[in-house]
């Protein structure tokens, strides 16, 4: 059987994609810093729940911190509408046919936004676990989400984006029962690709985990503001 070549122009463009993204992503994080912002990059799959729990997130951190949101969706504005429920400030990426957010879209969206008003910056990604992988945003932290409903190899499946990851977060956790989610199984998935990630396991319905979950970001925040002002 005849193996299929790969176009070198397409390897090419490629490339080059991904290293116009990396500046700008480079300068993105400068400017994040220099005005202190902690940014998350949420990436998961369709229906994992990054936008329930996004909404908790929002509301709770909004009682202590200055916090906005940027959704990106191949189309409507239907989970930026729910965010704005939380008072945060929120504006939708629509991609269209793409099917990860890049530093250029972050860097438009973002031109007329006062970034010294903001502590935290959350980036809810387009559901997809492969295309994210590929492209920096400027964040501090990336975190990457599976619902207990999706099965306990989805780690091993994508492996790119755990190893790209700096953190887990097991969401649905009140349904692991009825699910039938073999926590062990998916354990060992997650630091067969990536050892000693850090996992939570979090319900935004019960609540259960959210606030561990929190304390984490505020315990990064105010390390990160830390560096920054000795910087």
């Amino acid at each position: 059987m005849q193996v299929p070549t790969v176009n070198p122009r397409i390897v090419e463009i490629r490339q080059n994609v991904l290293k116009k993204n990396d500046l700008l992503a480079r300068e993105l994080r400068k400017r994040f810093q220099k005005v202190g912002v902690y940014v998350v990059n949420l990436v998961s799959s369709p229906g994992a729940g990054k936008t329930t729990l996004l909404t908790e997130m929002l509301a709770r951190l909004g009682k202590r911190y200055q916090v906005a949101a940027l959704v990106g969706d191949l189309a409507t504005e239907n989970d930026a509408d729910r965010l704005r429920q939380s008072g945060a400030k929120v504006r939708q990426i629509t991609t269209g046919t793409v099917c990860h957010l890049e530093a250029e879209m972050i860097e438009r969206t973002l031109q007329d936004w006062d970034l010294e008003k903001i502590d935290f910056l959350f980036i809810e990604n387009v559901g997809n676990l492969v295309c994210p992988a590929s492209y920096d945003l400027g964040e501090n932290q990336r975190v990457v989400l599976f619902s207990v409903t999706e099965g306990e190899d989805k780690p091993v499946k994508y492996p790119t984006i755990v190893n790209s990851a700096d953190a887990a977060v097991i969401t649905k956790i009140d349904l692991a029962e009825a699910a039938g989610f073999q926590r062990e199984r998916f354990y060992e998935a997650l630091n067969e690709v990536r050892p000693g990630i850090r996992i939570h396991e979090i319900s935004a319905r019960t609540g259960k985990g959210i606030d561990e979950w929190i304390l984490h970001l505020e315990s990064a925040f105010v390390q990160i503001s830390g560096s920054y002002k000795q910087n």
